[in-house]
């Protein structure tokens, strides 16, 4: 995947933290995903990856235009590896 810039809402980047996840470990999964999909739930989609320290996550996210992404959250699954 190219290049992106990132926007994050105050909401989104405290829903991450939540789930002990960093966002500079989103950024670079959405960036360097080993899988990607869309949400069934939502139609959002997913990127699925290993941080640089290793953790499997996937991270939701917007694409606001086609350059910058805007995460909306990201966890640990439980499945999917």
């Amino acid at each position: 995947m190219p290049w992106l810039d990132f926007v994050g809402t105050d909401d989104a980047i405290e829903k991450i933290a939540q789930h002990g996840i960093a966002i500079d470990d989103v950024e670079f999964v959405i960036q360097n995903p080993a899988y990607a999909d869309v949400s069934e739930s939502s139609g959002r989609d997913l990127a699925f990856g290993y941080t640089e320290t290793g953790e499997w996550i996937a991270c939701a996210f917007e694409m606001v235009d086609k350059i910058t992404a805007m995460p909306i959250t990201a966890y640990m699954p439980t499945k999917g590896r």
